[in-house]
């Protein structure tokens, strides 16, 4: 009989850890299924606050990280989304504060009916319970996740980067002021205090029956090791390649408008457009094409866009596929709305597209035909976003096409019961 392999220390420490956090979660879920909605208002009213008081810490904390993520090379899109600034920082501080305007899920009956025999039925939305989320560098997940769980009525046990390790527990901070405020126990938003990757090993293949769903945000690395590795349901996406069509019937001004913003307003989010397609037919592709150019954007275009401007460099089909997340465009002419849709099923990764057209039976085709979390008529690809939705915030949005889709919040993180009250019936 072969000796049980012995575990390292480090590895029995995360495994203690990690253990320690689920057990806290646990017990804090249950406090907060009772919770009604005036007091998780009054811890997140509480964390906003704190977040505004705090400004100078979060960011001498986010200088750190920065820096030391300058120094390791950290690309200019990861870079963009770690940094904080004055108004990203209110813009957290608001995120949390839309939040606690929106109705709280948890109890709402979703449908009901009477059968026959008198009994009462009822579909009521019920928090998933504890949720794991692991993300990279991008500390206002920190807020936005802690913020739409404590609403869901779920507890979560937070997975930053490394990256963002000090700016990530500075916001944390402001949380746990707002729980203590509030009398809610401060193991409803736990952060995972070590940048051991053992921990996300453990956290996905160990914590069955502690964490009910995990949530990855990040690159498609994390979110494929999370969907291979996990033992528990996943919402996640794995990169937002996404589309802009400016058909033959558009606008040019607002196909030039709607583009640019689309690529460059911020280049590393997921909603940022990374492929334009054109209809020959139309005459937006020179004007698009070259204020893009004098953006300082690249365009990678086919053979038939290449003549429109010497800039414009050829396109492989790797760049079909590609997330750039940075000032490059691939750029693709289309013989019409069919060709653009059949483009994006075989390219696309499923998060958002859009379509630029003064036609509506156009527009509606391509709304019905494209299989996306999010399409968009006339709008940019950056709306894909859970406060542009008007949920105060997101975790993320989901490609899945079970139990959420498009941005996760509040109502994403429930569930729901069946209530059944009768009046003394028994099956025959």
């Amino acid at each position: 009989m072969n000796a049980p392999t012995p575990i390292s220390q480090a590895a029995a420490d995360v495994a203690e850890l990690m253990q320690g956090l689920g057990r806290a979660a646990r017990a804090a879920a249950k406090v907060l299924t009772q919770a009604n909605t005036a007091t998780k208002n009054a811890a997140l009213t509480a964390a906003a606050a704190e977040i505004r008081q705090r400004k100078a810490e979060l960011l001498a904390a986010n200088r750190t990280d920065v820096e030391l993520a300058t120094q390791a090379s950290l690309s200019p899109s990861m870079l963009d989304r770690l940094t904080l600034n004055d108004s990203r920082i209110e813009a957290m501080a608001r995120g949390i504060e839309d939040i606690v305007g929106l109705s709280d899920p948890i109890g709402t009956v979703i449908t009901g009916w009477t059968r026959p025999n008198g009994l009462r039925i009822e579909r009521v939305r019920v928090p998933l319970g504890v949720v794991g989320i692991i993300y990279e560098s991008r500390p206002n997940v920190t807020a936005d996740a802690g913020a739409l769980c404590l609403k869901s009525g779920n507890a979560v046990i937070l997975r930053g980067g490394k990256e963002s390790i000090h700016s990530s527990k500075a916001i944390h901070a402001c949380l746990i002021a707002g729980l203590r405020a509030a009398g809610l126990p401060e193991a409803a938003i736990q952060i995972v205090p070590t940048i051991d990757r053992a921990a996300v090993g453990y956290m996905l293949s160990s914590m069955k029956g502690v964490i009910d769903v995990v949530v990855p945000r990040g690159g498609r690395s994390l979110v494929e090791r999370v969907q291979s590795e996990a033992r528990v349901p996943v919402i996640g996406h794995l990169e937002g390649n996404c589309h802009v069509y400016v058909d033959r019937d558009a606008d040019v001004n607002m196909a030039r408008d709607v583009v640019i913003n689309a690529k460059l307003r911020r280049t590393g989010v997921c909603g940022a457009a990374e492929t334009v397609l054109f209809d020959r037919k139309g005459t937006a592709a020179a004007p698009v094409l070259k204020a893009l150019l004098d953006a300082g954007c690249e365009v990678r275009g086919d053979e038939l866009l290449q003549t429109v401007d010497a800039r414009i460099v050829p396109a492989t089909d790797k760049d079909w596929y590609t997330e750039f997340l940075e000032p490059i465009i691939a750029a693709k002419t289309v013989s019409g709305v069919d060709e653009a849709m059949e483009h994006i099923a075989r390219y696309g990764s499923a998060h958002t597209e859009s379509i630029i057209t003064g036609n509506p039976a156009t527009a509606e085709r391509f709304l019905a035909g494209v299989d996306s979390a999010i399409v968009l008529h006339n709008a940019s690809t950056q709306f894909a976003d859970g406060g542009e939705f008007g949920m105060g915030a997101e975790i993320g949005i989901s490609t899945d096409k079970f139990h959420a889709r498009g941005p996760v919040g509040v109502e994403q993180l429930t569930s729901y019961k069946y209530v059944v009250r009768g009046t003394g019936q028994t099956r025959p």
